[in-house]
């Protein structure tokens, strides 16, 4: 039986995989994530590039020491006005983030890379739209006191799934995207390879 391996230490794409039913296992790699996106933004690779080369990065690396196991990979890029965003670095970077977000539209890209012995198979690239609500500066406080340590770890310093969600006035485009996987195209692909019963 073909193995599922998840090159990626994230806790909400572990849980989307495992709510759905597909069986596996974590290897985390470890890709100086920050050179990549330097390097690319000043060779002006737009940002939709810039997520993929990511995600297909760390898979290739979990790739090549899992034999033929199937590695999913994947990395988020949230850009707004052109400008794209990281995970906060601390409380402060937080909420500078938020205030900046706060009252506009941005974009999330979500791509997910799929490798087999070592090169990419598969590859999708999911976007979503969200407009952050106008909040009070006392709304955003409260926000960040009850549930800053695990929104440093989120790009943009938002779970949509939780609190996050009252941040929005609109959201537009797919539910799993703005989590982080474009989970529905991974099923897909994992029936179209008879991993999981058509």
């Amino acid at each position: 039986m073909t193995q599922i391996v998840l090159a990626s230490g994230s806790v909400a794409r572990s849980a989307m995989l495992e709510r759905a039913g597909v069986a596996h296992r974590i290897d985390v790699s470890r890709v100086d994530e920050d050179a990549v996106k330097r390097a690319m933004a000043a060779e002006g690779a737009p940002p939709r590039d810039i997520a993929d080369k990511l995600a297909e990065l760390k898979g290739l690396r979990v790739s090549a020491r899992n034999g033929d196991a199937l590695v999913l990979s994947a990395d988020q890029i949230l850009v707004c006005k052109g400008q794209m965003f990281d995970k906060p670095r601390d409380t402060a970077d937080l909420r500078e983030q938020l205030r900046t977000l706060r009252g506009q539209s941005h974009e999330l890209l979500s791509a997910a890379v799929i490798c087999e012995g070592g090169r990419p198979v598969w590859r999708h690239i999911g976007r979503a739209q969200l407009i952050m609500r106008s909040f009070s500066d006392t709304y955003l406080e409260e926000y960040i006191a009850e549930g800053a340590a695990g929104l440093l770890d989120t790009v943009g310093g938002y779970k949509l799934e939780e609190k996050g969600a009252q941040l929005f006035s609109r959201v537009q485009g797919d539910y799993f995207t703005v989590l982080g996987l474009p989970l529905l195209e991974v099923l897909g692909f994992l029936r179209a390879r008879g991993i999981l019963t058509e």
